[in-house]
């Protein structure tokens, strides 16, 4: 795709910040908005913008024991909806006005129902009336040596999804086939949905919508990033890629 660019020529996080052993970047955000975080544990916390303005970093959320953030997004408005996608491939959205704002110390609130096992491993904010918003869903096998099998990809209008009620399991958003056990990546947000690998190399989706309880497509090629097109240089055609 042309215009499309490298994460090659970018510049490591790490120059910026400083990251403790084992800890990861998961968003860059504002500091004047109400933020909603979510957890591999399923907890979900609307943080009010209360930041100390002596200090260079502090804590946004009070984590459970083995608990980690997933994902930091923007939720200022109560009818924006947040979203969580699950390895057993369950998706939970709910108006984020079911969630009361808290001081940056608070631990949140129940977000998903997670069956044993269970992890989240995406979670975000999609905006009020965004029509072009859509779900990606990647199935493959749980323990396969990464780049090794690429999976099965689907995109589904996030409209197709129900909302549910807070601390419910949500809905089923991607049907495994045969040998298919979890999801590798999930992702909802603004569409049409660009993919690539972990070096910027873009990749291809499916170009039709799939029905949000139906099984995907074969990928020809890995893809480990996925994001909005409002993040692209370019307004290409979905699906198209340059080798």
């Amino acid at each position: 795709m042309a215009g499309l660019p490298n994460l090659a020529g970018g510049v490591p996080a790490r120059e910026f910040l400083t990251l403790v052993k084992g800890e990861t970047l998961v968003a860059f955000v504002r500091l004047d908005e109400v933020l909603a975080i979510g957890t591999a544990q399923g907890v979900v916390k609307r943080v009010q913008p209360d930041y100390p303005l002596n200090r260079e970093d502090w804590e946004v959320i009070t984590l459970k024991d083995k608990d980690t953030v997933v994902g930091v997004a923007p939720a200022g408005a109560d009818d924006t909806e947040l979203v969580f996608l699950t390895r057993e491939a369950q998706l939970l959205k709910f108006p984020a006005a079911l969630v009361r704002p808290q001081g940056r110390t608070a631990g949140g609130m129940a977000g998903i129902k997670l069956a044993a096992g269970d992890q989240v491993i995406f979670f975000g904010a999609i905006q009020p009336n965004d029509a072009a918003a859509v779900v990606v869903t990647i199935a493959g096998t749980n323990g396969a040596l990464p780049g090794t099998a690429p999976g099965t990809a689907k995109v589904t209008a996030f409209d197709e999804y129900p909302a549910k009620g807070r601390a419910t399991a949500g809905v089923r958003a991607h049907r495994f086939l045969k040998g298919e056990d979890t999801l590798l990546l999930g992702w909802a947000g603004h569409g049409p949905a660009k993919a690539s690998s972990a070096a910027g190399v873009a990749r291809s989706l499916p170009q039709e919508h799939g029905r949000r309880d139906g099984s995907g497509v074969p990928l020809s090629q890995a893809v480990e990033v996925v994001g909005p097109a409002m993040a692209w240089t370019d307004a290409d055609v979905p699906g198209e890629t340059a080798e």
